[in-house]
């Protein structure tokens, strides 16, 4: 297959070489408007070539196309692709804003050409597990998940003032992670944050954002979610999720790279080193992902996360957004009606 990538920054770069070496993928072809992030890949990947463009990408005959670039461009770079007719995976989220998110979702909806959205955790194999004992009814009924993600240290500034804030950004993975292990979907959102009295004003308060925040989910089986995060957590990348059941209860995310330091006497696991960041912890669960959409091009598998299978997501990030700034709980009904309108 001939592959095109859009978009060659921090998870771009990443994408590529997860795509160079996929037995699927026998040409790459990426473009980014800085040149020494093309000149970076191209120079590492011999079957890569770039190009000038998105355009001239999407007029070049490949078979899909890997949207990485910034958030701003994802809805008008996906209704491109699906206009030229090529299979479209892109990075999560699906636009900017929520207003621009059900924009595609309606523009996509009557298309074949399949749009796959990027939540890796659909495809890590600890959380398929953990959704499998969810589906099997091993557990029994389901009464709390609890879910985690705390990065070593913050993105650059410059990314936080166009992410969204820290619910459209980070917080939606363990929201789609919640929503995907349980089958259920959330009706109300209840979410605080905080902010690093260290961090300079720019990075979070000048945006309404915060460093660290915590959400409780009401589901819609009555199951609570619990989701904890934070920009600064300096022992590693944590990322897991539990699942309690009246019968039994399972973990994802307990390996030897967990970064946190037992206080137990004599207790010496996790052994270590630490997951540093997310190409260490996931890097399975992405190339799995982009394996997954190579196949979801041709037809060849369902596609593991539509547009449609991350809308739900988006509105739990914009109810939790406003929960934090109105220090109210918010249902995700509210928020529908007020887009909607």
């Amino acid at each position: 297959m001939r592959i095109g990538l859009i978009g060659l920054g921090r998870i771009g770069s990443f994408h590529a070489d997860t795509l160079a070496a996929l037995d699927a993928v026998d040409e790459l072809v990426v473009t980014d408007p800085v040149a020494a992030a093309v000149e970076a890949v191209t120079g590492r990947l011999p079957s890569t070539r770039a190009v000038d463009s998105p355009e001239a990408l999407l007029a070049g005959g490949v078979d899909g196309v890997v949207v990485a670039a910034a958030t701003n461009t994802h809805a008008e770079l996906i209704r491109a692709a699906v206009a030229k007719g090529v299979p479209t995976f892109c990075e999560k989220p699906v636009a900017g804003t929520i207003a621009e998110s059900l924009a595609v979702e309606q523009a996509v909806a009557g298309s074949d050409v399949p749009v796959q959205i990027g939540y890796p955790r659909r495809l890590d194999p600890a959380f398929v597990a953990a959704r499998d004992a969810v589906r099997s009814g091993e557990l029994g009924r389901i009464t709390t998940v609890r879910s985690t993600t705390l990065d070593p240290a913050p993105p650059p500034a410059a990314y936080l003032a166009v992410s969204g804030g820290i619910f459209r950004d980070c917080s939606v993975h363990d929201f789609d992670a919640v929503r995907w292990v349980t089958g259920q979907e959330v009706v109300e959102v209840h979410a605080v944050g905080a902010v690093d009295p260290d961090a300079p004003e720019a990075m979070y308060v000048a945006h309404g954002d915060h460093s660290s925040a915590s959400v409780l989910l009401t589901l819609s089986d009555g199951t609570i979610g619990v989701v904890s995060n934070t920009r600064t957590n300096g022992r590693g990348y944590d990322v897991r999720l539990e699942v309690h059941g009246v019968r039994d209860a399972v973990a994802a995310g307990l390996d030897e790279g967990l970064p946190l330091r037992a206080t137990q006497p004599g207790i010496t696991w996790p052994s270590g080193p630490a997951h540093e960041f997310f190409m260490d912890r996931l890097a399975q669960a992405f190339r799995l992902e982009l394996a997954a959409f190579t196949q979801v091009a041709t037809g060849g598998i369902d596609n593991p996360c539509t547009v449609a299978d991350a809308m739900g997501t988006a509105w739990t990030a914009e109810a939790a957004t406003l929960s934090a700034h109105e220090r109210r709980p918010v249902s995700v009904e509210e928020i529908r009606a007020t887009v909607m309108r």
